[in-house]
């Protein structure tokens, strides 16, 4: 029997706003990189993800039909650092197919998008959601919906009840990060409108674009690793550089706004090196994705102290791997210390009783050169260059 066509993707705002601002600093700066992205899945599947191929070729057809609404282009000229002439570029984008192809090899579902940077960047995102929605649409639902919505209204709970005790000195934020990995559109969407109605005093804001004009909340984004990995391939830039390079670039392109970097392209240490007291006077905080987020954070609060700023006028944003009780516990231990904020994802968007898919879609070359990631944790270096790894972890130190 056939199934009706249900597309996953049915707006391109329903992407993370970091990849908005990376796209504008890209086009602005860089249009002329050439980029290479691929998926990669890092667990053990209920079934082999090879038997998606068909249904993510279909969804990769309706995604590259889809284009920006003149609405939706309204909304993102609202957001003030978004430039009129990126807006321009926004309003004639389309995907184009022969920049993404989906293969298999046995059990593996293989995602490649090659082409310029500009054109292809934007795959990343949209992939994931795809490819978790099509997973997870061979499990019950209502099995699944039951014991989601049983855990999100625990979770609800648990923050109703932390919102009765003493508080830090600074507030507790919380926002959805979980688009890349969540369940479902229809879920996200009951998520993120569950937690905007239920507790307004902690949920603050969410990645997801869409979401956040639905729901009247604040986007939230930056930058991610690829803004940096790009650095490393830029002929102009010496690598020992590249950090230094990526951050002033940012500061150009955004003068003051979206002053959140992240540190853990090639580890917190090397990153620390290059944050001196101009970018640490210029960025607004830090962002924690990988390593112990209590040495990460006393490590950030000791930079600070060192540079003679004081820490509680920064602000530290985790968002590697959390949960309410996680967050709550490093509010606890930081949150009288400097400014803290906490990206929560797959916890809120897909704890359905069932393990969720560990995928990712990385930049893995710019230009023909290769680009890696040396986080503060293993298991997440994505490069199949042993020449380049050697290389970099040499330059910065990074053997872990």
């Amino acid at each position: 029997m056939n199934v009706p066509f249900s597309p996953v993707i049915t707006s391109l705002l329903e992407t993370d706003l970091y990849k908005f601002t990376m796209w504008q600093a890209m086009l602005h700066r860089h249009p002329a990189t050439q980029a290479r992205y691929e998926f990669l899945c890092r667990n053990q599947t209920a079934y082999p993800m090879a038997e998606l191929a068909e249904e993510v070729e279909a969804q990769l057809n309706h995604l590259c039909s889809l284009h920006f609404s003149q609405e939706e282009l309204d909304y993102l000229s609202q957001l003030r650092y978004l430039k009129s002439d990126f807006i321009d570029f926004l309003s004639l984008f389309r995907f184009q197919r022969r920049f993404i192809r989906v293969e298999t090899d046995g059990e593996r579902l293989i995602i490649i998008a090659e082409g310029p940077q500009v054109h292809v960047m934007g795959f990343e995102i949209f992939v994931l959601a795809i490819v978790n929605e099509l997973y997870f649409r061979r499990f019950d639902p209502l099995t699944l919906l039951t014991e989601g919505r049983q855990r999100l209204a625990d979770k609800i709970q648990r923050l109703k009840h932390f919102g009765q005790e003493k508080q830090e000195i600074f507030s507790f934020d919380v926002s959805d990060f979980g688009l890349r990995r969540r369940y479902s559109a229809a879920w996200h969407d009951e998520v993120i409108g569950t937690l905007a109605r239920q507790v307004p005093e902690f949920f603050k804001g969410t990645s997801n674009v869409y979401l956040a004009r639905k729901h009247n909340l604040v986007p939230i984004g930056t930058m991610a690793h690829e803004y940096f990995q790009s650095f490393q391939a830029f002929g102009s830039v010496r690598l020992r550089d590249f950090q230094k390079a990526a951050m002033e670039d940012w500061v150009q392109e955004y003068r003051g706004d979206l002053g959140i970097a992240l540190t853990d392209t090639v580890g917190m240490q090397a990153f620390l090196n290059d944050f001196d007291l101009y970018f640490a006077k210029l960025f607004d905080g830090l962002r924690h994705d990988s390593g112990d987020p209590y040495w990460w954070g006393d490590l950030a609060i000791e930079h600070y102290r060192k540079l003679r700023i004081d820490p509680k006028s920064k602000r530290l944003v985790f968002s590697d791997g959390l949960t309410i009780d996680s967050a709550i516990a490093l509010y606890r231990y930081f949150g009288s210390r400097i400014q803290v904020g906490f990206g929560i994802g797959t916890s809120l968007t897909n704890d359905m009783g069932t393990q969720p898919l560990n995928i990712v879609m990385k930049l893995v070359s710019c230009n023909g050169a290769s680009t890696a990631k040396l986080s503060d944790s293993a298991g997440k270096t994505m490069c199949d260059d042993e020449t380049f790894l050697a290389y970099l972890r040499q330059v910065f130190n990074h053997y872990q």
